[in-house]
């Protein structure tokens, strides 16, 4: 680990002070590089990732030069800060950590804990290269929430709430109204909103913040109707169309600063480029693995419907290797893999918050009829290409955590994974 890594990831040990105050500081230090360029800010319990690759896919083809801040990332630190899609490399790191280390000690003088967090150091480090790098619109993801996120110093064109269900409760509240709520914090006076499918609940309270602030509240449903009307996408699933009328709509609203053809626009949704999401690779004996990241109660129903039409075009049950971060997501995950899955592996990401393959095995329902295995990651992943779960004739799929599926990419494709090029430095 080299000295900057060291510090970076230092920044963690520090804690994750949960607030924007700290955020505001460090922007207006480093000059408010944030206002130097249109964003885009997208927030939601699932499916923000895949919007704004989504939107920055579409700017992209259109001829914008365009800037892609998401977290986390999955095999390198470059992936999270992104200008038409090539990651910062190693050394564009260096550099910027020299350039803000020096603003954040600073800051820190009389507090230690007015020095920025890893997040928001990261936040900074996209805020000034974007600007950089003369980017015609920027697309912020939102870290966790909305209303206290780091990213949430933007003044954006657009405000994008994709979905919302029970996720980080302990944080964000334990109904779909608090959580809307705190999503709702991205919401700027007289700036659109643009909304997904929201549950009745949510949706009220996002309509009635907007309406408070003087915001004009564009819906998905309103616009395309019924889902058969939405917009198709390469990647897979129906929760994926909607996060492409989510695009689409945003890309309509925003026609007068960013005029975009049709044309345009529907083969861009034709190439996204997300990795991670229901993505298909072959492993090197030929056998079917899916990498997604669902991991949360929301992600639950739309990884069931996906396992289920995996097994009915397969014609057998997927062995599904899993490691889940937290208990409340393991209690929406495991029934529904257990239904859909001739076997089980319990894996433990390296993240603090893993729980056991011990405490994993407790959420598995008693009728399980299937095999239910534990192992690690370095087992089961020896060499590029390879993995020795399950037998000659099984589909894998690798689900629960993002984390998880960051992990096993490492092991599997060191020299980038097929259809993920946001996995690779770009030089």
């Amino acid at each position: 680990m080299t000295e900057t890594e060291r510090y970076l990831y230092g920044l963690r040990n520090r804690g994750s002070k949960y607030g924007i105050e700290r955020m505001q500081v460090f922007a207006e230090a480093l000059g408010r590089p944030e206002r130097r360029y249109p964003v885009i800010h997208v927030a939601g319990t699932n499916g923000k990732g895949s919007v704004c690759a989504m939107l920055e896919g579409i700017y992209r083809r259109a001829g914008y030069r365009t800037g892609l801040f998401t977290s986390p990332h999955l095999v390198r630190l470059g992936e999270r800060i992104q200008v038409n899609r090539r990651p910062l490399t190693d050394a564009q790191i260096e550099a910027y950590v020299d350039r803000l280390r020096t603003v954040g000690e600073q800051l820190a003088i009389n507090d230690p804990l007015d020095h920025p967090t890893f997040f928001e150091f990261m936040a900074g480090m996209a805020f000034l290269h974007f600007a950089d790098e003369w980017v015609d619109v920027a697309v912020l993801e939102t870290g966790l929430g909305g209303r206290l996120d780091a990213t949430n110093v933007v003044d954006p064109e657009v405000s994008v709430i994709t979905s919302i269900g029970l996720d980080h409760t302990d944080i964000l509240g334990h109904t779909l109204a608090a959580i809307a709520g705190e999503k709702a914090g991205i919401i700027k006076p007289g700036r659109p909103v643009v909304i997904g499918c929201l549950p009745r609940e949510a949706e009220a309270v996002i309509r009635e913040t907007a309406a408070a602030r003087g915001c004009v509240v564009h819906s998905v449903r309103e616009t395309f109707g019924v889902e058969d009307n939405f917009p198709a996408t390469n990647l897979e699933g129906d929760f994926q169309r909607r996060n492409a009328a989510v695009a689409s709509l945003v890309v309509r609203l925003l026609q007068g600063r960013f005029p975009v053809t049709q044309a345009v626009a529907e083969a861009a949704l034709q190439e996204v480029d997300w990795a991670g999401r229901w993505q298909r690779v072959r492993l090197a004996d030929g056998r079917l693995l899916v990498l997604d990241s669902s991991h949360n109660p929301e992600g639950a129903s739309a990884l069931a419907h996906n396992l289920s039409h995996l097994a009915s075009t397969t014609g057998r049950k997927p062995v599904i290797l899993t490691g889940i971060l937290g208990e409340e997501r393991a209690a929406a995950l495991l029934p529904v893999m257990a239904r859909n899955a001739s076997g089980l592996v319990l894996l433990q990401p390296d993240q603090p918050r893993a729980l056991t393959p011990e405490r994993l095995r407790t959420f598995i329902p008693a009728d399980f009829a299937g095999e239910v295995r534990t192992g690690t990651v370095a087992g089961l992943f020896p060499a590029h290409g390879q993995c020795t779960a399950g037998g000659p004739d099984d589909t894998l799929v690798v689900a629960g955590s993002i984390y998880l599926v960051g992990e096993i990419c490492a092991r599997l494709f060191p020299d980038g994974v097929p259809g993920g090029g946001r996995f690779q430095d770009a030089v």
